[in-house]
């Protein structure tokens, strides 16, 4: 397939830019499951495991490869969905924007288009994310399957125990995102302005990649670290009984609490938004498209 069947900005380019966030973030979020589910535990209980390196090691010693993938498929159909809605929506936006406002600062446009995007994103993420959180903090197997766990939740709580943790949800996803989208672009920009002196098309596909790559760690870190404290809520949460608010959990972690497991997320977000964005414009490249900023 060549760029020249795929017009920039048409319905088309939308729809595989949302196929590219499929692929982008449902395969990285699987597989980080294992250091996403000792990470959940540690926020849910400081004194679980003494570090991440532990946490795996006890978690593979006690029930082997299927211990350390459990939630293994929610994640991967949450956040493939996520994906799809984070990336479509947000070079959607992006463009509806720009035609709106054409003078408008590119960062903010960047701010509005990404953050415009996780508000729906999460929408579709929120029921795999609770079913997600409940399959990895459980102290006892939740259920004996997939379609036995989400009948579990709907029967206890009905639609509520799916979207209980939305708005703290959107808390964290959403200045997440726009870290991601804006940082990324302007550190793509960055790059190819201060540090290499060149314009992009000056470079080959292969080290325009090589800009992605090292463009995506540096914004996941601090995706990391603005959405964390919003992130060990929604662990707390969707673990906590029926009836729990964001609020009372705030008052109980204190400030030093909601900061529990920061470096396993900042090593897991840093791999994931660089593998994140490396699968994303792979796949642009790979279907004749141009990768993602600088331009």
């Amino acid at each position: 397939m060549t760029g020249s069947k795929i017009e920039i900005n048409s319905g088309k380019y939308f729809a595989y830019c949302g196929i590219g966030g499929i692929l982008a973030c449902g395969t990285t979020h699987f597989g980080m499951t294992p250091i996403d589910m000792v990470k959940c535990r540690m926020q849910i209980d400081s004194t679980v495991y003494r570090n991440l390196t532990d946490g795996l090691h006890r978690i593979w010693k006690q029930n082997g490869i299927q211990g350390v993938y459990r939630g293994g498929l929610p994640t991967l159909l949450g956040y493939s969905m996520q994906g799809m809605g984070k990336y479509g929506f947000y070079e959607f936006f992006k463009y509806e924007y720009s035609q709106a406002m054409p003078t408008a600062n590119k960062t903010a446009l960047f701010l509005a288009a990404s953050a415009t995007a996780e508000f729906f994103a999460d929408i579709m993420l929120c029921p795999m994310e609770a079913f997600k959180v409940r399959l990895q903090t459980s102290g006892t197997p939740f259920c004996s399957g997939f379609v036995d766990g989400i009948s579990r939740i709907y029967r206890s709580e009905g639609l509520h125990g799916f979207y209980k943790g939305i708005v703290p949800l959107w808390m964290r996803q959403i200045p997440y995102t726009m870290v991601k989208f804006a940082s990324f672009e302007n550190i793509v920009a960055g790059i190819y302005h201060s540090v290499l002196r060149r314009p992009k098309s000056e470079f080959t596909k292969g080290q325009q990649l090589g800009v992605t790559c090292t463009a995506g760690y540096l914004a996941g870190i601090l995706c990391a670290i603005v959405s964390h404290p919003a992130d060990t809520i929604v662990s707390k949460l969707n673990s906590s009984a029926q009836g729990t608010s964001a609020v009372q959990i705030v008052r109980e972690l204190g400030m030093r609490g909601l900061w529990v497991g920061l470096l396993p997320r900042i090593f897991m977000i840093g791999t994931l938004t660089c593998s994140q964005w490396t699968i994303y414009d792979s796949f642009k490249v790979k279907i004749g498209l141009p990768t993602t900023g600088g331009n």
